[in-house]
């Protein structure tokens, strides 16, 4: 257990004082007496005298000042606590990886289903957005309850080349500001040079509507978390752009966690692409075996997941990191992410629960001190 205030503990030092005034006036009484020439005739007459009674109500009061005392100091346990998702930003990685044949029929088909069988299930109270990302990230529908233009959306995603990740969270969060007036929009950061090529017109982490911009960082009203969410589908590394860890504290700073999926297996197959499936900045159709033609001499390799990323985002955001390797996983992964959405761990005050034994101890009190007063 801690406490909020601290300082106002310190008051509880006049409880002690009072029990030393109080043993004190005690040692005085009995210095004050009256000689009887027959003891035994005013015990009878008295009758059985339990000495302890008298100091009953007093030990009572005194333990109610104690009680309202830490009830000031604001006390609060760690606590699983229920926290709504009104709206949910989906992700999605649509790069040029997901192609990849090491789920059937390909990561993007199998990716697609289990995303719109996430939506099917969500109520009509839940609002629910879409971003796209490869070499660029972008809403492709702002958050709504309307279920058909995310399902239409989603359907027709088409791939690209390179992964934003951090791009992907940065736009998430300023979808989730256009709703919510406590999420400021994302800041804007310097692009790191990879050396990698920017697809013609594509513009890497776009601040949405010009809002992003510095000083416009800030924390959701709700102190540790917002009520919406961002989960990240991704099955590869990030290539361009601002970097995950980047993107992941400023999401943390905004109360907004963010749940990444890594998908995919650790031996990618075959890039094989739909033609619905290639979009173009795609370049190119991509069939054949994958080689080595995706790791870069820092030895990433954009076929398989950063986990380490995708955790440290997790870790950042005060959410989880989920890996999934078939398309199985993946549903399952989706379905139960509600039960570890809604249940976080946070500081619940109890003070109200002090304050309450406090009044019960000193009706108490009250109530002994006026029973055994009327008896005597």
């Amino acid at each position: 257990m801690t406490f909020a205030l601290p300082s106002v503990l310190f008051g509880l030092t006049f409880v002690p004082l009072l029990l030393g005034v109080y043993a004190w006036k005690q040692r005085r009484r009995r210095r004050t007496t009256v000689r009887y020439s027959n003891v035994d005739l005013v015990r009878a007459a008295v009758g059985p005298v339990r000495r302890w009674r008298r100091h009953v109500p007093i030990g009572l009061v005194l333990a109610s000042l104690t009680l309202l005392g830490l009830a000031s100091a604001r006390p609060q346990v760690r606590a699983d606590v229920p926290v709504s998702s009104a709206t949910i930003i989906l992700a999605l990685d649509v790069s040029g990886s997901m192609c990849a044949t090491d789920v059937d029929p390909n990561r993007l088909a199998a990716a697609q289903a289990a995303v719109r069988t996430f939506v099917r299930g969500q109520d009509q109270q839940t609002k629910v957005g879409l971003v796209l990302f490869s070499g660029s990230a972008q809403l492709a529908v702002a958050p709504t309850t309307n279920h058909d233009d995310l399902l239409a959306a989603i359907a027709g995603a088409t791939t690209g080349r390179g992964t934003t990740i951090g791009s992907a969270i940065l736009t998430s969060i300023d979808a989730i500001a256009e709703l919510d007036p406590d999420v400021a929009p994302s800041d804007t950061v310097d692009q790191p040079d990879d050396g990698l090529a920017t697809p013609p017109g594509a513009v890497p982490n776009p601040p949405l509507n010009g809002k992003a911009g510095p000083g416009s960082s800030g924390q959701s009203s709700l102190g540790n978390l917002a009520p919406e969410i961002i989960v990240l589908l991704t099955d590869g590394a990030n290539t361009r752009g601002v970097t995950p860890a980047e993107a992941a504290v400023q999401a943390a700073a905004r109360g907004i966690r963010v749940y990444p999926i890594g998908f995919g297996t650790k031996n990618p197959t075959q890039l094989v692409c739909s033609r619905d499936q290639i979009g173009a900045s795609s370049g190119r159709q991509f069939s054949g075996d994958v080689g080595n033609r995706f790791v870069d001499p820092s030895g990433r390799n954009y076929l398989v997941v950063d986990e380490a990323a995708l955790k440290n985002v997790a870790t950042t955001t005060k959410a989880e990191y989920f890996a999934a390797t078939d398309a199985g996983q993946l549903d399952d992964v989706l379905q139960d992410l509600p039960k570890h959405v809604t249940v976080q761990q946070q500081d619940v005050d109890i003070s109200v629960w002090f304050a309450l034994a406090a009044a019960v101890v000193l009706v108490g009190g009250l109530v002994l001190s006026i029973r055994w007063s009327t008896l005597t």
